[in-house]
């Protein structure tokens, strides 16, 4: 009897790479926390700290409650996902599949996804371009609920936001596109075709995107949508709350608009976890809707800590636990 293959995973990141990569973070995290202070320092740091003292541990507590909605709204929804695919596996690996990716989120290369797909396969089996089609799902289930929320907020805010369209337009095509396996191989023949270069990953990409077919089921799409607007809803209505306490009652509508528009901005940068473009789309927002510094720049830096930062923070503790559980013996993992 042969032995059973083991289970390849993606190779370690070379050390001069990671040390880059490293390096690359810190400068962007720096350069982000620098031009917060720059802001704070020009509009005066004691009113700046006057507003963030005004925050109550009971607003704290709610803002990270709601984030906490966020990510088990979508960590349901992978679960959906998870299990249309055909993955056997239970909603607490799923939970902590999805949650400890989270850890992370800042890093670059969307490698928070490439461990959960690291992860499944050390516990199924399942080769890592099996499963990729799960987080290609997940990421579209984002762009499509957020597209929409948008388009919502942007609709219901007092004085409308006009602006916003166009980016809400973009989420809601790109969505359509990844949700639609034959528009999305087509695509991906097409890029092949003008670059004529890496057949293999293309045809790698065109096999994920065929794959895809699972998740077009009317009930799922559904659900998916469902638990996604929640999620989202309940961060930008942390927005809400934070900006009234602060004492910049803009609208329920207006602050949702501004805080998913902010994050789409932050992604389309291609800076890991939309770091400085969010930030900077958000007091730039602020400031257009007539919201002063001294409340705008700790707005945002709270807004971030309590949604982004907070996110890394449950990734950080649930990495290990993930890890460890990973890389029991497949049999043990059937029989827990």
């Amino acid at each position: 009897m042969t032995a059973r293959r083991p289970i390849s995973s993606a190779p370690a990141p070379a050390p001069n790479r990671r040390l880059r990569d490293a390096a690359l973070m810190a400068g962007l995290i720096a350069l982000v926390a620098f031009g917060l202070a720059a802001l704070a320092a020009a509009t005066g740091w004691e009113e700046t700290l006057a507003q963030i003292a005004r925050l109550s541990p009971a607003l704290m507590a709610g803002l990270l409650a709601l984030s906490g909605l966020n990510y088990l709204a979508r960590g349901l929804r992978w679960h959906v996902f998870a299990r249309r695919l055909g993955l056997r596996l239970g909603l607490a690996q799923n939970l902590r599949h999805f949650l400890g990716g989270f850890a992370l989120s800042v890093t670059p290369g969307r490698l928070g996804e490439l461990v959960r797909m690291r992860w499944i396969a050390r516990e199924t089996g399942w080769p890592l371009e099996r499963g990729a089609p799960l987080a290609l799902m997940d990421r579209a289930a984002d762009l499509a609920a957020m597209g929409l929320l948008l388009a919502l907020s942007v609709a219901l805010a007092a004085g409308g936001m006009a602006g916003a369209v166009p980016v809400a337009i973009a989420a809601a095509g790109a969505a359509v596109l990844v949700t639609r396996p034959r528009l999305l191989a087509g695509a991906v023949t097409l890029a092949f075709r003008a670059l004529g270069r890496a057949p293999r990953l293309f045809a790698r990409a065109r096999n994920a995107a065929r794959s895809l077919g699972r998740f077009s089921h009317g009930p799922t799409l559904g659900l998916a949508l469902a638990l996604g607007g929640l999620g989202w809803l309940a961060e930008g209505y942390a927005f809400h709350l934070l900006l009234t306490a602060m004492g910049a009652d803009i609208g329920l509508w207006r602050a949702v608009a501004i805080f998913i528009f902010a994050t789409l901005a932050g992604g389309l940068t291609g800076a890991p976890g939309g770091l400085g473009g969010a930030e900077a789309a958000m007091v730039a927002l602020l400031a257009l809707d007539g919201v002063g510094m001294e409340i705008a720049l700790p707005a945002t830096a709270v807004i971030r800590l309590t949604t982004l930062w907070f996110a890394i923070v449950i990734g950080l503790t649930v990495f290990p636990v993930a890890e460890r559980i990973s890389k029991r013996p497949r049999h043990a993992l059937e029989n827990a």
